[in-house]
């Protein structure tokens, strides 16, 4: 596993890798400056140096302006970063900040502060309303949301033309009417792309649930509900419609992972597919015409837009509230936020910062994405039982659309390992 390790001051770096890790209170010799440890993920897929060179400048500029704190961070790949922060908690060796996937674990064994406890009112105050709901336990928030984006579906304006498709779909029965046409009159390999394959199926079957008039994987009272009659409804209808009739192309779905899926969009291989704001660019560069609408419902608008965020938050142990709190409330003004959300083909998850991003023409690209965000639904990351649920979700919600299967028994299965990691979460 390869780390980064951004030693931002001479004196810290004289401090090595155990302040690094443990965050103690003061540095070296000097009892009035404080070093701040932060474990945040890499974001950048390629391999580059854009989250490190991020981190670098905004640590660099705060640093000047604080002159009694320091800020190390350690930045890890996606594929380990949260497991890297549970194991120095576990440790007893807790960053001062991590910047990862899930909070809900660590709020619910009281390891973190609370947003109140950290944040300036108006900073608080400034976080789009749908990422302050998901960043709650209780009521209190201690997930701040740090990166946010929404979906759309995607299409291929040149296979549409050539398939004789004169409009973008708005409801379920125009997608299977333009899946059926790429089918017949392209030799397009996916009409329309499922990707319910371990990567990111909950997303994929969260945004079809909503756009059934579902409430999602809970009910208003935030209970799971996921073998609900619209939810088995939902997948009863994709089967018939789009896999058995061959319209989400060779191999199961269960079988192709949003990546995949992604990577033969660009190939001009997908006419269809539910996107994120990052493919336009990955498209653009392959040469695709591309068009995105909202997300097609059964009857036309979906329930709710769905919305993913990454989290952001302070930890207890080493005891650094102030300093903490310092740090993000200069993280979170407007030009940080836009310049992370800018760099990654995210959205910003201020209200100010998100207002300024859809009123610059060189985000024009992104406001429909940017639309979608203050009314959307997340799934319910507040829930500590969730990591394992979705992960139940994401290896077996495929299995629910193979031949032969019923929907409904596969989600039965679901709800009630969902049911049992509730009653672990609460004893």
């Amino acid at each position: 596993m390869q780390r980064h390790f951004l030693k931002l001051t001479a004196a810290a770096a004289a401090l090595g890798t155990a302040v690094a890790l443990t965050g103690c209170g003061a540095s070296g010799g000097s009892s009035d400056k404080v070093t701040l440890t932060l474990v945040a993920a890499d974001y950048d897929v390629n391999g580059g140096q854009s989250s490190k060179n991020y981190w670098t400048g905004l640590i660099e500029e705060f640093e000047s302006q604080n002159a009694d704190i320091e800020v190390e961070v350690q930045i890890e790949p996606w594929t380990d970063v949260d497991r890297k922060v549970a194991e120095l908690v576990k440790e007893g060796k807790a960053p001062d900040m991590a910047q990862i996937g899930a909070y809900a674990d660590y709020a619910a064994a009281d390891k973190l502060y609370s947003a109140d406890q950290l944040l300036s009112v108006p900073v608080q105050s400034n976080f789009l309303g749908p990422l302050v709901s998901a960043g709650e336990q209780r009521r209190v928030q201690y997930g701040l949301p740090f990166a946010a984006s929404t979906r759309l579906l995607f299409y291929n304006k040149e296979l549409f033309a050539r398939a004789g498709v004169e409009k973008a779909p708005e409801t379920w029965a125009d997608l299977r009417q333009a899946a059926e046409l790429l089918k017949d009159q392209t030799d397009v390999t996916h009409p329309y792309a499922l990707p319910l394959g371990p990567e990111e199926a909950q997303i994929e079957t969260m945004m079809w649930l909503l756009g059934g008039d579902s409430a999602g994987y809970v009910d208003p009272s935030g209970n799971y509900s996921i073998d609900t009659a619209d939810n088995t409804a939902v997948l009863d209808w994709i089967k018939k419609n789009l896999v058995d009739t061959e319209l989400t192309g060779p191999g199961a779905p269960g079988e192709l992972n949003r990546k995949e899926a992604f990577a033969a969009f660009t190939k001009g291989e997908v006419g269809m597919l539910n996107g994120h704001p990052s493919l336009m660019k990955q498209a653009e560069k392959a040469g695709i015409e591309l068009g995105k609408v909202p997300v097609p419902g059964r009857d036309g608008k979906t329930k709710a837009p769905l919305g993913v965020a990454d989290w952001i938050m302070g930890f207890k142990e080493n005891g650094n509230k102030d300093e903490i709190g310092d740090f993000l409330n200069f993280l979170f003004s407007d030009k940080n936020v836009l310049a992370f959300a800018s760099q990654n083909d995210l959205l910003p998850v201020t209200v100010s910062a998100s207002e300024a991003m859809e009123t610059d023409p060189q985000h024009k690209d992104l406001r429909e994405f940017l639309q979608e965000l203050p009314s959307a639904q997340l799934p319910p990351v507040d829930k500590t039982s969730w990591a394992s649920v979705s992960d139940d979700i994401k290896r077996n919600i495929g299995k629910a659309v193979a031949p032969g299967a019923s929907p409904a028994k596969v989600l039965e299965g679901i709800a009630q390992n969902a049911t049992a990691a509730e009653a672990r979460e609460e004893e």
